[in-house]
């Protein structure tokens, strides 16, 4: 059993005492996908990526499969004993290719990365950036310079502008764009799609476009054929249209079922057809970014499309699937920095904390108006080295009430604990600001939150 952590974000490796070692060898197990920052699912072990709203693709998937099912077992079966051999047997076996070929689409959209950018540990160095707009600090050295909110980029000798994402601490490349949805940037970001949950950027977009293209083609396919089928019954039994449809009543309730479906979704299958053609995106095309100029990335409608259908897909730029330890400090940047959102993050952080070993010394803030005297003049060091600074401005409500307690009162603690938690945090304080000055007293985020 280990001691409750002081910090709820961890510390550098070297930081940590020897009795955390273990603790600090099961946070290298942690991978990316189980503390990323977007807003993103991950399935099959950071194999499948999902957006935010990914629970969304089960009421699709059951607008499709359903009055494909009614279609399969109560009018096509019917249908090819009144065709015959051998055309009447494709009818039902095109319409469960067709559907299995939507679903497999559907899955390539919704479960594969669109094309993240990855995130930037850091804003780009002064060199990096122009020096004419307004001013952002390093986080690590609090000095200050000039990061312009957009840069001139040429793309086939046209001028673009692309901006600086405040989140991702980056350039924007041409056509990318952040999602507010998955809160990450998407390159050739089209748009979010909350039918299929996932954004729709570089590496989605063809699948994309087939699902939506055989979807279209699947309501005009069963809409057909379930007319033929009522066509057929009112000839074979000399009734009326009615009647046939008393006859077959599923038929007659599909008809109207993909009628309206077709042409959702055959407006949208026009539409991003003539997107392919122009090379638009929709986030571009519903901006009117080239209402009045010319579009540098059109190199014609039969480039466009082989751009769009047959060039290579690229390669994610994120091994989610990589192992991550906070003692690298790119690694704490990106990741433990972020919200609280999953079981994961808070192991990682908990794993990663100072803690201490149950069977020499564990202690809480709580027991002793000392103990809490200690850890204000050392978080006070942590928070600039100065005892009257950042410190003062914490709640000592806060720090002699913490939010949890190990064991619920004071008096179980040994002196030998309480010698042994003022040595290591007293040690803690002063290595970090040996190590990082004055930077380190200003804290990002939940860093150094006292709890």
């Amino acid at each position: 059993m280990k001691g409750r952590p002081l910090f709820k974000s961890p510390l550098p490796r070297s930081y940590l005492s020897d009795t955390s070692s273990v603790s600090s060898a099961a946070v290298a197990t942690h991978r990316v996908y189980q503390v990323w920052r977007g807003k993103n699912r991950f399935l099959c072990g950071g194999r499948l990526i999902f957006g935010p709203d990914a629970s969304s693709i089960v009421l699709t998937v059951a607008l499709i499969m359903t009055p494909l099912a009614l279609f399969v077992a109560f009018v096509s079966f019917r249908l090819a004993e009144l065709i015959g051999k051998p055309l009447g047997t494709a009818v039902p076996a095109t319409a469960m290719a067709v559907g299995v070929f939507d679903v497999v689409v559907l899955v390539l959209t919704s479960g594969r990365d669109p094309g993240i950018i990855p995130r930037n540990a850091r804003p780009p160095e002064p060199d990096d950036a122009a020096t004419d707009s307004s001013s952002f600090a390093s986080p690590a050295t609090g000095a200050s310079w000039s990061l312009p909110p957009t840069r001139d980029v040429y793309v086939n000798g046209v001028v673009v502008k692309v901006k600086y994402c405040h989140t991702c601490m980056l350039y924007r490349p041409p056509r990318c764009s952040h999602c507010s949805v998955c809160n990450n940037c998407v390159e050739r970001f089209d748009h979010h799609c909350p039918w299929v949950g996932q954004c729709i950027g570089r590496r989605n977009y063809r699948f994309f476009f087939m699902f939506i293209s055989s979807t279209t083609f699947l309501c005009l396919y069963v809409f057909a054929f379930c007319w033929v089928n009522l066509l057929l019954i009112s000839r074979q039994y000399g009734v009326s249209f009615g009647h046939a449809v008393a006859e077959s009543p599923v038929s007659g309730c599909l008809i109207v079922y993909t009628f309206v479906t077709a042409w959702f979704v055959g407006g949208l299958t026009a539409f991003h057809s003539y997107l392919v053609c122009t090379n638009q995106t929709t986030y571009e095309n519903f901006r009117y970014r080239y209402e009045r100029k010319a579009n540098p990335f059109n190199r014609g409608a039969g480039s466009n499309i082989a751009e769009i259908f047959f060039s290579p897909i690229p390669p994610s730029r994120n091994d989610f699937r990589a192992k991550v330890s906070p003692a690298d400090p790119d690694a704490a940047a990106l990741y433990y920095l972020g919200p609280l959102s999953s079981e994961s993050r808070i192991s990682f952080y908990t794993r990663a904390s100072l803690s201490f070993d149950m069977a020499k010394a564990s202690f809480d803030l709580n027991y002793s108006a000392k103990r809490t005297s200690v850890a204000s003049s050392d978080f006070g060091d942590i928070y600039g080295g100065s005892h009257g600074g950042a410190v003062d401005r914490v709640s000592t409500t806060h720090l002699q009430q913490p939010r949890h307690s190990i064991f619920g009162g004071p008096g179980r603690e040994s002196k030998k604990a309480e010698d042994e938690a003022d040595a290591v945090t007293k040690e803690l304080g002063a290595t970090m600001h040996t190590h990082y000055g004055d930077a380190a007293g200003r804290p990002r985020g939940r860093e150094f939150e006292v709890v």
